[in-house]
């Protein structure tokens, strides 16, 4: 079976937590913007459930459509209620980069308070964040493993212009790709680079200290 990624469009609105396509809420994480630049915002982002793919390997992109697969079977009943649950957005990819191959967790967003146990073989996981800030780059086209990178350093740069000895990025690099649009969306694509920041002082952004309760 060919499996298609949600298609969306971002709906522009000030700490939105719903996506539109053809007059469908799709639910999405909230958060509200708590500073802006003009090649990348901060955003705190609220308590939030997910559930995790883990994978090791050499390819964002295989890594990603293995994860999503695996997934895409959870939210469609494979697991223990047999539960199936609406699509939201984005697929999130976190990256770890290593020396010789790289750590990724595919993560969805569940919008329900709580998530059954996925059935074993899935090898999935159910993660809590905390409420944290992250720091957001945007690009167009597909997100690939000969731009990722390059997307992540141009955030750190940024960041690092702008708030020289006030926040502190992940010293191993990790980041996160957010992508909005099914791969057969050619045009028009929306992508996010997320970076989680701490140190940042501003009016309701905590100081990071870790992703999960």
């Amino acid at each position: 079976m060919e499996l298609h990624w949600v298609s969306i469009l971002l709906l522009l609105c000030f700490g939105c937590s719903n996506l539109v396509l053809s007059g469908l809420a799709i639910e999405s994480p909230h958060y509200t913007v708590v500073h802006t630049e003009s090649d990348f915002e901060i955003r705190l982002y609220r308590e939030s459930l997910w559930v995790s793919a883990p994978l090791r390997g050499s390819s964002f992109e295989n890594s990603t459509k293995a994860g999503f697969h695996r997934l895409y079977q959870y939210i469609h009943g494979s697991n223990l209620n047999s539960a199936q649950f609406a699509k939201t957005a984005p697929v999130l990819t976190s990256v770890t980069p290593t020396t010789n191959t790289s750590v990724y967790y595919v993560r969805i967003y569940m919008s329900a308070k709580s998530a059954p146990q996925p059935n074993p073989e899935l090898n999935l996981q159910i993660d809590k964040w905390r409420n944290h800030c992250i720091a957001v780059r945007n690009f167009t086209g597909f997100a690939k493993d000969d731009n990722i990178n390059q997307e992540m350093e141009a955030l750190v740069i940024s960041l690092n212009k702008h708030f020289t000895g006030n926040t502190t990025i992940p010293k191993d690099k990790t980041y996160t790709i957010a992508q909005y649009n099914a791969s057969r969306h050619l045009t028009g694509r929306l992508n996010e680079v997320w970076m989680n920041v701490s140190g940042f002082i501003a009016e309701g952004c905590p100081n990071y200290q870790g992703d999960y309760y």
